[in-house]
């Protein structure tokens, strides 16, 4: 799979939990925008390793992880994203949002309000988690 591939992934999985949200499965719509991020960040992690820098030998079995937190670091993108948060209120509180997502969420009952509050997290623009991602996929 390569950065093209996760690109068109995470465009897809946001498509299919508005289409969620919108059917009104809380539930699934949270799960699946939570998978649009960790998508969109797997995709900054193969641009990252175009890089000239060869990485570490246990690099790409880290990657296999759901944790966002730790895919920005993957990523190199954490300094950044402490940066941007700092200057950007609305950025910050949507990264709290998103950031508390998690894979086992597939086996938990979301509200409309939950679902609501993760999908617009990841989508305001320009404020949004996924417009952030997609500045550096």
């Amino acid at each position: 799979m390569n950065r093209i591939d996760l690109q068109t992934l995470a465009n897809e999985r946001l498509a299919e939990a508005k289409i969620l949200l919108d059917a009104g499965k809380w539930s699934g719509a949270y799960y699946l925008a939570g998978y649009a991020v960790e998508c969109g960040l797997k995709a900054c992690i193969a641009n990252l390793l175009k890089s000239e820098i060869f990485p570490e030998k246990d690099f790409s079995d880290k990657c296999y992880i759901h944790d966002l937190g730790k895919l920005v670091v993957l990523a190199g993108l954490k300094t950044k994203l402490d940066t941007d948060v700092t200057a950007n209120a609305n950025l910050d509180g949507y990264w709290d949002i998103v950031r508390a997502w998690k894979e086992t969420s597939r086996y938990e009952q979301k509200s409309q309000a939950d679902a609501q509050a993760l999908y617009d997290a990841i989508t305001r623009d320009p404020d949004g988690v996924f417009p952030w991602v997609q500045l550096h996929w």
